[in-house]
């Protein structure tokens, strides 16, 4: 997913996040600000991810969420 459209969406998008991922903090995914590289750095901190599998998961759930709601 596009970095500016995350961060373009991110209002709507963060309490998506908040489900997916519970041990990400509601002042953690304020700071985030919907960037995809210091989301993906926060699922590597708090579940241990990789780089890329924090990415592709932050892609696969994005686009599970846009579906639901088109």
């Amino acid at each position: 997913m596009d970095k500016n459209i995350l961060k373009g969406q991110w209002k709507e998008t963060k309490g998506q996040v908040k489900k997916f991922w519970a041990k990400i903090t509601d002042d953690e995914l304020d700071e985030v600000e919907g960037n995809l590289d210091e989301l993906a750095g926060l699922l590597q901190k708090k579940y241990g991810y990789s780089r890329d599998k924090a990415k592709d998961q932050i892609r696969q759930k994005l686009k599970m969420f846009k579906e639901k709601i088109q």
